[in-house]
């Protein structure tokens, strides 16, 4: 087959990952913002006809595929106009904002046929796939639970400067920012949360009334190490109504209880998974090259590092490498159907626990039942999109 000719939806603060394409080439830009062709061509090194609408962008181009890059709110009207013009999509997660959006897509995507791969790049990280590998060789044994604490450094210049700030556009970070871990905890327990209750609050960057309307620029504009303690953070969202501190509990359908905790406001930025087994347990100190996942398995006091370490692996690339890898899988899965490591069911599964996580803490706690995808939408792509 010859180079994939690729749409993108959306140039703004993740516009970066399109730099990762091999076999296919960019041919066109649908984003309403003039200064959008810049960033894009500051990727690919060079520029592309820039289109007002993905309409526009679609009767001018004939398209293999389009990688959507555009905010979150935006995802589900995207994907459905691209997979009924048969336009093959790379979605960034999350898959929707809202689960009744989520399922919508998959509908979509199965009745069309139109293949559909959501960007869930975590699971190419490398501390997640040797965490992956350590459970699936048995040296923990059966997993029971599995914890995850987001310390979001980053958190006051990448969420609260812009729409991410907005339950509007978002539903809660959560799931915006959620997905990704909740994602990877359903990966490593083999299951999917059926019920969750949740605490949270916006315990700081309400407080802050410096604001400004920064649809003007984009994250890599203000993004600043200086801006420290988080209450001298400046120029914020003029609308701030998600919460800066959240947590959830969850059962999962084989029975294993999680646990997320996530924080906009911490000095360092990492996540830290604890995963409980049978037969011991594993954590990861630090999540990219530099730290290690640790297995405990015998009986012990304190113990820092436990019993084994494994070094976590160095993979060039954003995300620790999981961009590039993410990327080609896409490609891969375009020209061949060749199955995939991430999921579009998943992907949805993750939004379905973020927007019930934030359904329980927003009505006192109160538990949330999540529902499954219909058997015959589930059957579709766990077939990986072949009928």
């Amino acid at each position: 087959m010859t180079e994939l000719r690729v749409g993108v939806v959306g140039a703004g603060a993740r516009v970066a990952l399109v730099g990762h394409l091999q076999g296919a080439q960019v041919v066109a830009l649908a984003d309403p913002d003039p200064a959008a062709s810049e960033r894009l061509a500051a990727v690919i090194g060079r520029e592309v006809q820039r289109f007002g609408s993905v309409a526009q962008m679609l009767a001018s181009e004939a398209l293999d595929a389009a990688i959507v890059l555009s905010p979150d709110d935006t995802h589900e009207a995207v994907a459905v106009e691209l997979l009924e013009a048969g336009v093959a999509v790379y979605l960034e997660k999350p898959i929707a904002i809202t689960i009744d959006g989520a399922d919508r897509i998959l509908q979509v995507a199965q009745r069309t046929g139109t293949k559909l791969y959501v960007g869930h790049n975590m699971r190419h990280m490398p501390v997640v796939r040797q965490m992956k590998a350590i459970i699936e060789r048995g040296e923990i044994g059966e997993v029971k639970a599995v914890w995850c604490r987001h310390f979001v450094g980053d958190g006051g210049d990448y969420y609260f400067k812009d729409w991410h700030a907005e339950r509007a556009r978002v539903t809660s970070l959560l799931l915006q920012k959620g997905a990704h871990d909740l994602d990877v905890i359903h990966w490593l327990a083999g299951s999917v949360t059926r019920e969750v209750v949740g605490i949270g609050d916006l315990a700081i960057y309400g407080q802050i009334t410096d604001r400004r309307d920064n649809r003007d620029r984009v994250m890599t504009d203000w993004h600043s190490y200086d801006s420290w303690p988080p209450l001298s953070q400046t120029e914020m969202n003029p609308v701030i109504d998600v919460e800066d501190i959240s947590m959830v509990m969850g059962r999962l359908d084989n029975g294993v209880l999680i646990s997320y905790q996530q924080c906009h406001f911490t000095p360092d930025y990492w996540r830290n998974y604890t995963v409980i087994g049978t037969e011991g347990r594993l954590e990861n100190a630090g999540d990219a090259a530099g730290g290690e996942i640790r297995v405990w398995n015998r009986r012990t006091g304190y113990s820092e590092r436990g019993d084994v370490q494994y070094p976590i692996e160095l993979s060039e690339g954003g995300h620790g490498g999981a961009d590039p890898r993410t990327v080609a899988e896409f490609v891969e899965f375009v020209r061949t159907g060749a199955p995939t490591d991430t999921s579009p069911v998943a992907a949805r599964d993750a939004v379905a626990a973020g927007v019930a996580g934030a359904a329980s803490l927003r009505s006192g706690s109160a538990p949330q039942p999540i529902p499954p995808v219909p058997a015959e939408v589930a059957a579709y792509f766990a077939a990986h999109q072949r009928r």
